[in-house]
């Protein structure tokens, strides 16, 4: 089976970690804040705050945003849950904007036109989160803009986007966002197994992230409350109810590791898109959509059949597998899952994104997908739909 996304593991990789294991320190040690460092340096933002899952990024930093009961938090139907979880995991409440057609992205018109109706009921959301789908850099200018129109956060759930860039701006610099979130599970860009980073350019915003990863506590003495004097070198405080979600030297190696062939990833897995698109370009279907002045990460490789039922996709979808392309659907609508739908969502309200899932296939894609599994996958769909 043709794998629709896999890590690549190197060598290198393996003698990094076998240091680290080797080391003084498997946690808490040295190498965190030098992968938080060389992250910060690549993508030209102040602060860089690692932890053990996309998740747990997306969860404190609802946190470190202030977001609680009766707040409210939007996002798009298109992405995975931990997009709108973040929220309910503070007690606020969340509600959905629709995607565009063209780039399965957050449409920022339906963002515009919901945030004027928002606006007249008196109930604007706290936070918005564009998700940067596939790799594909979000239109986070205009989402800023409308940020400060109608004063509301943005965090940008980048978990599929790290080394990709908008109007040469690389996805994470935070110019146009309150914080940034990337993930490093096995299948995104780079790995370090389970991992993520939220990134920063806010002082007090940092500050409050890297004690919330780790308990709620300092021990730095100049933020002590309650020291009365030259506080014991064992002294430290929790000031706040954080997690343990921090991540080990382990990982943070890895990280490091893969790092220097960041952009190798991306070029690879643009080169690998390009000869999708030129192969099938013939056929009846959707191809991923690039912005002028994206450079798309491609994360994941979509394709979407044109002028099919629902029928229609989960046959195209069986019989791929059948023939060894391990697809993937990305992804169920959120508000149709059996929790949304009990908090009130239903069938019909965001159209394009349940349109979009009827017709959507993820595609193998990774750098290291060689040119015959590609070729396979290419004649795999063209036998299908040639059918």
């Amino acid at each position: 089976m043709i794998s629709y996304g896999r890590q690549d593991i190197t060598e290198a990789d393996i003698e990094a970690v076998v240091r680290a294991l080797r080391s003084d320190f498997l946690t808490q040690g040295p190498a965190v804040p030098a992968f938080e460092q060389a992250v910060a340096s690549e993508v030209h933002v102040k602060y860089a705050i690692a932890v053990n899952s996309a998740t747990s990024a997306l969860h404190i930093a609802c946190m470190a945003l202030e977001m609680g009961v009766g707040d409210l938090l939007w996002t798009v139907p298109n992405t995975f849950v931990a997009s709108a979880n973040c929220a309910r995991y503070c007690g606020a409440d969340v509600d959905f904007v629709d995607i565009d057609p063209a780039t399965w992205n957050m449409d920022v018109k339906k963002l515009e036109e919901k945030l004027v109706v928002a606006r007249q009921h008196g109930r604007l959301p706290k936070v918005v989160v564009p998700v940067h789908f596939a790799g594909q850099p979000t239109d986070q200018e205009k989402i800023w803009d409308l940020s400060v129109e109608y004063g509301f956060k943005v965090l940008e759930d980048a978990s599929h986007a790290i080394g990709a860039r908008h109007n040469g701006e690389p996805v994470g610099s935070c110019r146009w966002s309150h914080i940034t979130i990337f993930s490093f599970h096995p299948v995104k860009i780079i790995t370090t197994c389970e991992g993520g980073m939220l990134l920063t350019n806010d002082d007090k915003l940092a500050e409050s992230l890297a004690m919330l990863r780790s308990h709620g506590i300092t021990r730095d003495p100049q933020k002590f409350l309650f020291a009365e004097k030259a506080p014991d070198a064992w002294y430290y405080e929790q000031q706040m109810l954080g997690f343990n979600y921090r991540i080990t030297d382990i990982q943070a190696t890895l990280g490091i590791s893969q790092l220097h062939r960041l952009y190798d990833y991306v070029d690879q897995r643009n080169l690998i898109a390009e000869k999708y698109n030129n192969e099938l370009s013939a056929l009846p279907l959707q191809l991923p959509t690039i912005q002028p002045g994206n450079r798309s990460a491609f994360h994941l490789y979509v394709i979407r059949l044109l002028d099919s039922d629902a029928s229609m996709h989960r046959i195209v979808f069986h019989k791929l597998r059948e023939m060894g392309i391990g697809v993937n659907l990305h992804y169920i609508p959120v508000h149709l899952h059996p929790y949304y739908r009990e908090l009130g969502f239903s069938k019909g309200q965001f159209p394009i994104s349940e349109a979009y899932a009827q017709s959507a296939i993820s595609i193998p894609m990774y750098p290291t997908l060689t040119e015959a599994d590609r070729n396979k996958v290419v004649n795999s769909i063209k036998v299908i739909l040639g059918k």
